[in-house]
């Protein structure tokens, strides 16, 4: 599927300027994540974009083999559907509660996105376990590269129902235009600014 010219430029532009903001604070959060244990600064996870898995760097937010420990929270799984959310989820380290509380965590994406494995704004990146649940209407989705931000990030993200989310990013995905992607990356401004936790 083609990808706008338009949309790769500001993908480009926002993302230089996302990682310049950034970079003063990389050896302060990289310091504190070294001190708090093993796992390293940044960890990969495979999401689905534009059909094919992708990894997508992230800070270290968890403890070291979180994602074998998922298994035995799934019972107190709060949201509907494949998503996993979990409000105190014991996985989650001090230092990432800081980085998740003020969306810090999310800032390496913005390497895929320089490398056209993510979008600056596009339908939320999932795991391959979770998008083998999407009802066939949306499975189109899957063809979408995946956006840092979105329609349905700055809409309730995680405290969306399943059926919800994936309705709003395949409305965003049919009518995508410089206009809309503007208006989310304002909201998502905002938010990150003056409401970091509503999404």
């Amino acid at each position: 599927m083609h990808y706008p010219i338009w949309k790769r430029l500001l993908d480009i532009v926002g993302a230089t300027a996302g990682l310049i903001g950034i970079s003063p604070f990389t050896p302060f959060i990289a310091f504190a994540l070294t001190l708090e244990g093993p796992g390293g600064v940044f960890i990969r996870l495979p999401r689905v974009s534009e059909g094919k898995v992708v990894e997508v760097y992230k800070f270290r937010s968890m403890v070291k083999g979180a994602d074998k420990l998922k298994r035995n929270l799934l019972e107190l799984n709060e949201r509907d559907g494949p998503f996993f959310k979990m409000k105190n989820d014991p996985r989650i380290t001090r230092v990432g509660k800081v980085l998740r509380r003020f969306r810090l965590d999310e800032f390496p994406q913005l390497i895929n996105v320089m490398k056209g494995e993510l979008a600056l704004v596009g339908p939320r990146p999932h795991e391959t376990e979770e998008v083998i649940h999407y009802p066939e209407k949306y499975k189109k989705l899957l063809l979408r590269r995946s956006g840092v931000t979105g329609l349905s990030q700055v809409s309730g993200a995680s405290s969306l129902p399943f059926l919800k989310e994936l309705e709003l990013d395949s409305f965003y995905s049919e009518n995508v235009s410089p206009g809309m992607d503007l208006k989310i990356l304002g909201k998502t401004a905002v938010i990150f600014l003056f409401d970091p936790t509503a999404v």
